[in-house]
């Protein structure tokens, strides 16, 4: 888990993605895994690994298959420094305000990173009234305090500097509990898919895209440059198998295995290739469920829809409290992820 853990504690937002890239081509280039790696003009990782049959001969023209996996997490850029030294943030990607009250932050500036905490603007509750206790602040009225004079912020901090909230790694029970498990999962999982790989007779073009959560931005001219023949989008998918929800909406099982989404708002996944994977997954015992969401996208949506249309496939694993500082995935899925990945790669 040790590289999950570093993926997940560096942060990267949308249009910021610099130190999550730099991670993951270190830690390939170092392995050997590919045999070409360059970023495209948005920032994205693309990186090609080319056939290798088991019987050593060259394929002439060999099946192009495209893993993508989103580098942002979802964040804050400053927007404004005020004259009392508290700053004021826009997001980049979608959050749940319930969850930002009281949260700790780090505002990466270009020289260090501080820590600073965010709350709503306010009074506290021991004196706040009963229609101000039950509110939830826009978060236009949240502020960050770095605790430091206003002149050193302004000196130190400028407008468009990368925010993210701050949440440990660390093991519960059978899961993983992390910040940003979506979609530092994914990038993951491709990772230790390709270790895994021996022989192929497909080329692969791994891509660890930018900007997915503001509108799947990355994938779309990357897809366009790789020209892939089969898309499969690497991400993380809910797990609402809590209380509250009912049973029909829990959209995945923690400890069934990875997802193969069938559909969400962005992509309806091609049905035969997710029969050929779950086929795969059978004859090597590896455990995979089928999933639904009702609303949200991913990657896939942009390989399925470039040039004239692209087969996709869609892994995801399931997390629950997702877009949260406590993000939970079983450890049963993480290990299925990449296992079914490569087992699919292997005999393409």
């Amino acid at each position: 888990m040790e590289l999950l853990e570093t993926l997940t504690q560096t942060p990267s937002v949308p249009g910021r993605e610099e130190r999550i890239r730099k991670i993951i081509e270190d830690y390939v280039t170092e392995k050997g895994l590919f045999d070409e790696i360059r970023t495209d003009p948005m920032g994205s990782l693309i990186c090609l690994r080319k056939s290798r049959p088991q019987d050593g001969k060259a394929i002439e023209k060999p099946l192009k298959v495209m893993l993508a996996a989103h580098m942002d997490q979802i964040g804050f850029l400053v927007s404004h420094v005020g004259d009392d030294g508290f700053l004021r943030v826009n997001p980049v990607g979608g959050f749940d305000r319930r969850n930002l009250f009281a949260r700790r932050v780090k505002v990466c500036t270009s020289s260090e990173d501080l820590r600073g905490v965010m709350n709503p603007g306010g009074r506290p509750i021991h004196i706040a009234s009963d229609d101000e206790k039950n509110k939830i602040p826009e978060i236009n009225e949240f502020f960050i305090d770095l605790s430091l004079d206003p002149e050193v912020v302004k000196q130190k901090v400028k407008i468009g500097d990368m925010v993210v909230l701050e949440g440990p790694f660390s093991e519960v029970g059978d899961s993983v509990v992390s910040q940003c498990l979506d979609n530092r999962i994914g990038c993951w999982a491709v990772i230790r898919a390709i270790e895994k790989l021996k022989h192929h007779d497909c080329e692969i073009h791994a891509v660890w895209t930018v900007q997915e959560e503001v509108g799947l931005r990355g994938a779309i001219p990357a897809s366009f440059e790789v020209a892939p023949d089969i898309g499969l989008s690497c991400d993380t998918t809910l797990c609402c198998k809590i209380p509250g929800v009912p049973e029909e909406q829990r959209v995945t099982v923690p400890g069934d295995g990875i997802c193969l989404k069938i559909m969400d708002s962005s992509t309806i996944a091609d049905l035969k290739l997710l029969e050929q994977i779950e086929a795969i997954a059978e004859k090597n015992n590896i455990p995979c469920q089928r999933g639904v969401l009702p609303r949200g996208g991913q990657d896939g949506a942009a390989i399925q829809r470039s040039r004239s249309g692209v087969r996709v496939a869609v892994f995801a694993c399931p997390v629950k409290y997702i877009h949260t500082v406590t993000e939970m995935s079983h450890k049963t899925d993480l290990m299925a992820y990449p296992n079914l990945l490569a087992a699919y790669l292997e005999q393409l």
